[in-house]
């Protein structure tokens, strides 16, 4: 079938796309280039939109439940198996701050397996999950209900937690 390989292939790359052009901007904007940031920005979210369509159209999207089913599973799978490979290897490689990364990653994954995994318990008794806000450290993506003054993950100080709207 490789039409829907291609649909696959597309949405990795279009999703990669976009994430990389947001990174761009960020520097673009640290470097006081304001426009040359709102441009990766707009480009980003043109990426997504691509990708958004190809996941689509792929038949990637399911119903709420499925797909935190899927998320439930991609979650367990980077703090299972993924991240402990990737951190041996790095370690191996003695590439310290590849480790540092990939620990936090993994850490971050745990905690997200968690949230879905209490939303897709409270979408099968037919309710939304008790979760009226949350917060993503801006150093290592820890995301959890309440920041700490001190990140557990990676030790940023709670000015790094942004609210997610």
């Amino acid at each position: 079938m490789p039409t829907g390989e291609n649909l696959n292939h597309a949405f990795a790359g279009e999703s990669q796309a976009s994430r990389r052009y947001l990174a761009f901007a960020r520097q673009a904007a640290r470097d006081g280039l304001a426009n040359v940031a709102r441009l990766f920005r707009a480009a980003a979210e043109a990426e997504t939109v691509h990708a958004l369509l190809e996941l689509k159209t792929a038949g990637g999207i399911g119903a709420t439940a499925a797909n935190l089913e899927t998320a439930i599973a991609g979650e367990a799978y980077e703090f299972e198996q993924m991240y402990p490979k990737f951190i041996a290897e790095a370690a191996a490689e003695k590439n310290q701050p590849a480790v540092e990364a990939f620990r936090w990653a993994m850490s971050v994954e745990r905690g997200h397996h968690r949230l879905y995994s209490e939303a897709l318990a409270a979408v099968k008794a037919g309710k939304d999950v008790a979760v009226d806000r949350l917060f993503v450290c801006d150093q290592c993506g820890n995301t959890v209900t309440a920041p700490e003054d001190i990140c557990p993950v990676c030790g940023a100080t709670r000015m790094h937690y942004i609210e997610v709207k």
